[in-house]
């Protein structure tokens, strides 16, 4: 029978947590605010990473299943990756007033693996990617609204909370419902003739909420709707990039958009990130559409990335995720079921993920409203104190350097804290 575990030791964490409320407005930023996990629970800085693993600086060392929300598709201080990085450090620099010839390899690598990709774009960041493709997309078609699906960043014209923003711009914006190709086609209708493009996540991601793998015939749908309405068709491809095929989503699933925007995996942990297109649509960027960032050409991310790059073909690492990927979600699956905690299991290999139901017996007036809230608080307690970082509102991820022994270790602790999660709060 499984037992609560004590609580971490997390003293230098709270110290320097309360040190950065002094330095910074809340400490740290955004997704990484202690608020989004469990408060008291989870160690706020961590002092290092290894294989598939972190370590605060409390010295708690945790299998690492969030891997700093999907960058690290490969493992933590990979030293071919160092090795070659620190030679361009050494040997050439990384900051000038010119590009280097890196850059040149580096897209010519993107055109030959992505599909949609002629030309590339660099850039840092997935909300410089995506907000890039955007305005690709509105200077090519000339028109103003953007219809989105799934997370794209923090700009004005996508960021979820909507402070400081002015409404004008988010009325220039709309969403639509994943796997819903009906409720597509009535935004397209209710702003027919002023689309600039249909941005959207491959694979259905929304906060908190299963994984929605593209339902047959989805993307399909969507790809011959943008078509038909001369619409500009751009996949975000920020966290399915990379990962769940060297070509991303749209090769797995089989569906060329005409601009795709990655990040993340494609470094293993480097700020890089790009909007990868066709010709056509791309091209406006040689006069009509304007970017530039002084560290947009920093080759340092780009030479992590020919080397990150070089690492996934050479070990076929999206083939070993898919492969040890199934196996953990069938396993995932078995447990959930088995310890009857009203829970789903969703994802696909690479990105599993449980949520906690709200069961109809709990629902508003039952007096239950709260009770899905309060199990997944105490399920996340209790995984953290086993050794296992995942986040309550994030799906997770499984990276190449997880071994089987760190895979099981996570569901052995998944199934002691659903056990536990069970007999506390039982279901009704």
């Amino acid at each position: 029978m499984a037992a609560e575990f004590p609580k971490l030791v997390l003293e230098k964490s709270m110290s320097m947590f309360e040190d950065a409320k002094r330095l910074s407005p809340g400490g740290v930023m955004g997704i990484r605010r202690p608020y989004n996990f469990v408060q008291g629970e989870y160690p706020i800085f961590l002092d290092k990473g290894y294989g598939g693993h972190i370590v605060d600086v409390d010295g708690n060392d945790y299998i690492d299943m969030l891997c700093a929300y999907g960058p690290i598709i490969l493992g933590y201080n990979e030293p071919e990756i160092n090795y070659e990085v620190i030679r361009q450090i050494t040997e050439r620099g990384f900051c000038f007033s010119l590009v280097q010839p890196i850059q040149n390899d580096f897209e010519r690598r993107i055109t030959e693996i992505v599909p949609c990709a002629e030309q590339v774009i660099p850039v840092k960041t997935g909300s410089d990617a995506t907000t890039l493709a955007t305005r690709i997309a509105r200077g090519y078609t000339g028109k103003k609204m953007i219809l989105r699906c799934g997370y794209h960043g923090w700009h004005d014209w996508c960021v979820e909370n909507h402070g400081g923003v002015p409404g004008e711009t988010l009325a220039l914006t709309d969403e639509f419902e994943y796997g819903q190709i009906d409720d597509l086609e009535r935004k397209i209708e209710a702003h027919k003739g002023d689309i600039a493009c249909i941005i959207i996540t491959p694979v259905g991601h929304p906060g908190a909420k299963p994984i929605i793998p593209p339902p047959p015939g989805y993307l399909q749908a969507v790809r011959d709707i943008a078509t038909k309405e001369k619409i500009v068709l751009i996949f975000d491809e920020v966290r399915t990039g990379f990962r769940v095929a060297m070509g991303g989503a749209q090769e797995r699933y089989g569906v060329t958009p005409d601009l795709a925007t990655f990040g993340k995996a494609v470094a293993n942990g480097y700020p890089l990130s790009m909007v990868a297109g066709k010709r056509e649509f791309m091209s406006v960027c040689e006069s009509k559409v304007f970017v530039s960032s002084t560290y947009f050409p920093n080759s340092l991310e780009m030479v992590a990335a020919m080397k990150c790059l070089e690492i996934l073909e050479r070990e076929k690492v999206q083939d070993s995720l898919w492969s040890r990927g199934t196996r953990f979600l069938a396993d995932l699956d078995r447990i959930v079921k088995d310890s009857h905690v009203p829970a789903t299991v969703s994802g696909i290999p690479p990105m599993p993920y449980i949520t906690f139901d709200q069961a109809a017996n709990e629902g508003p007036g039952t007096g239950g409203e709260k009770i899905y809230k309060a199990r997944r608080e105490y399920f996340y307690t209790q995984t953290i104190r086993r050794g296992l970082f995942i986040q309550p509102y994030h799906h997770w991820y499984i990276a190449h350097r997880h071994t089987d022994a760190d895979l099981q270790k996570a569901l052995w602790a998944i199934g002691e804290s659903l056990e536990l999660t069970m007999r506390k709060f039982p279901a009704k």
